[in-house]
């Protein structure tokens, strides 16, 4: 089993929710991402998303799409993403990491080869962004029976059926995209994401995180209220390119506590009883 069901049952039963980052390995240098991720860590991150940098990285707007571009020049590649890990695990073996990106690499190593070698290294779960649910039952299978869960991603056009799709065959938490097209575009609305995210929340017991469109803490509260986590992408890869390389992970860590110390007013203010 992956650590991400402990993970959201420990916070759960604490009453707090889950901030997950979305950070490209390899960007903004090569031996800057596995330092980053431990600042992350102690900054209040409980989840991390790491992207697997890739050429056509065709859901994610122009500025992942620059972090995949300049990981890609310092020659990062799968194999190297899954050393991250591996070197990320020698000093915590409990914050869950989840890979993202998309299926050519995994074809191009061997499905098989690649989950073995992802489970070795540490990985907890996958976001495969061209694997949709009707075309990767024998994927889920497999990365399910090494202990590895495979992440889904759900939108505001997902239908009934793909809702339930995703239910049937997701494990660890189900990825709810707040906005049409891209990252990074468009104009969050936190209503419609409270009825959309309370939607698919009744047709699947596991988390439901979502991303797209949080830029700072006080979207991220307002979408926490209702969702199990949230998740912050673009706003992160500005923040690790807005200075030098080697201030990254402070500029991180200090965004990190930011968001994190909003969320968790939303603890205190639902401990806090009744008046009477």
């Amino acid at each position: 089993m992956s650590r991400l069901p402990a993970s959201f049952a420990r916070l759960a039963a604490a009453g707090r929710k889950a901030l997950v980052p979305y950070v490209t390995a390899g960007h903004p240098g090569r031996e800057i991402t596995v330092p980053l991720m431990h600042a992350m860590v102690a900054a209040g991150v409980d989840v991390i998303e790491l992207g697997v940098p890739f050429s056509d990285p065709m859901a994610d707007g122009p500025v992942i799409q620059r972090a995949n571009e300049a990981a890609l020049a310092r020659g990062i590649a799968l194999r190297d993403v899954l050393a991250m890990v591996r070197e990320f695990r020698h000093r915590d073996d409990l914050t869950p990491v989840v890979l993202m990106g998309y299926a050519n690499p995994i074809e191009r190593m061997g499905v098989e080869l690649f989950l073995d070698e992802a489970l070795a290294a540490g990985v907890d779960g996958l976001i495969v962004v061209d694997y949709p649910p009707e075309e990767c039952e024998e994927f889920a299978a497999t990365a399910r029976a090494r202990g590895i869960d495979l992440v889904f991603l759900l939108a505001p056009t997902s239908t009934d059926a793909r809702i339930e799709q995703v239910a049937r065959l997701a494990s660890g938490y189900v990825y709810y995209v707040s906005l049409k097209g891209i990252t990074g575009a468009g104009h969050l609305d936190t209503a419609e994401v409270a009825q959309r995210v309370a939607h698919i929340k009744a047709r699947t017991p596991l988390p439901v995180g979502v991303g797209f469109g949080i830029r700072d803490a006080a979207t991220a509260k307002a979408i926490a209220a209702n969702a199990d986590a949230v998740i912050i992408g673009t706003r992160m890869i500005q923040i690790l390119e807005d200075g030098e390389p080697d201030g990254a992970p402070a500029r991180a860590a200090a965004f990190i506590a930011e968001v994190r110390a909003a969320l968790d007013e939303l603890e205190s203010t639902a401990a806090k009883p009744a008046s009477a």
